[in-house]
């Protein structure tokens, strides 16, 4: 149980009421920022302004998956009203403050560490990522049945990159009967992918590997689907790019060149946010649990 914390979410989606449901459950008393839009009610949570918390006694901070953009703005889809947050809320908060995000950038890392609280970026941890490829690689079939005329089983599908999400997607495509060639660099990938019974190719080689695909997967968040790569691919090739943004595929490009590329990323949020919210819920229950337990620990 949570009980006695005092928690502020701050913004966010879908994904942020299976959160809030759950901490209520936990007993933790939350404030809701953000959320005065939202017809439902939560036992133990109230609906407040950010001009209204009282920073001072808040033992952690939720922030959306985002965390903030460059100037501050928090995501609020609940809300009409702007919502920001600055160094100066966060200097209020007790030193044993946590400040959690699911990604973070120079803004929220620069406030976090000049105010010196923590701040723990949910999606850097690979428990998160991997339960979060369960529902990427649904999205993605989804997205792959909407944007093409032919059937998975038989085609062929590059996946460029074998980290947690990239694993989950070319298991999963090969399942469905796809012929699945996946590109890495690292030579315990590629090892791991020919053990896997997937065609392996070293991403120096791109190029060569793409001149029959039917779909092309990138989980690599740089630029690696670039013009010279997708001048090389068939017309008929879905792109479809499952890093965070910009993404690593050269979109202008494929645009010119008539090839379908669609840029995907929080997939979990748009078509399992409840199983998103599960995810990211049982994570934060854990750390705040683990955070409490510590604390007592340090005052007895």
């Amino acid at each position: 149980m949570l009980t006695g914390m005092q928690i502020a979410v701050i913004g966010g989606d879908a994904r942020q009421l299976e959160i809030i449901r759950q901490l209520t459950e936990h007993d933790a008393k939350l404030s809701l920022i953000g959320f005065e839009q939202l017809d439902h009610a939560f036992t133990g949570a109230t609906k407040e302004k950010i001009t209204e918390i009282d920073f001072s006694v808040q033992d952690a901070l939720i922030l959306p998956v985002r965390g903030t953009d460059a100037k501050g703005q928090v995501d609020t889809i609940f809300s009409s009203e702007k919502v920001f947050l600055t160094k100066e809320m966060l200097e209020k908060l007790p030193q044993h403050a946590i400040i959690f995000s699911g990604i973070s950038n120079s803004y929220l890392d620069e406030i976090t560490k000049e105010a010196d609280r923590r701040l723990i970026k949910l999606f850097e941890r690979d428990d998160v990522a991997i339960y979060n490829s369960i529902p990427t690689v649904e999205g993605t079939i989804m997205m792959v049945i909407q944007h093409t005329d032919f059937t998975i089983h038989g085609s062929n599908v590059a996946v460029l990159g074998l980290g947690r999400v990239g694993v989950t997607v070319a298991r999963t495509f090969q399942a469905l009967g796809a012929k699945v060639k996946v590109g890495a660099r690292k030579s315990e990938h590629i090892a791991r992918i020919t053990e896997m019974g997937l065609t392996a190719f070293h991403l120096n080689d791109l190029e060569s590997n793409v001149k029959d695909t039917d779909i092309c997967i990138n989980t690599i968040p740089t630029s690696i689907v670039t013009a010279s790569v997708i001048s090389k691919m068939p017309t008929h090739t879905l792109i479809i790019d499952l890093a965070s943004k910009p993404g690593g595929t050269d979109f202008r490009y494929a645009e010119k060149r008539g090839i379908k590329a669609l840029l995907a990323p929080s997939l979990p949020g748009i078509v399992a946010p409840k199983t998103a919210g599960q995810i990211l819920a049982n994570v934060l229950i854990k750390l705040l649990r683990e955070d409490m337990k510590k604390r007592e620990e340090n005052q007895s």
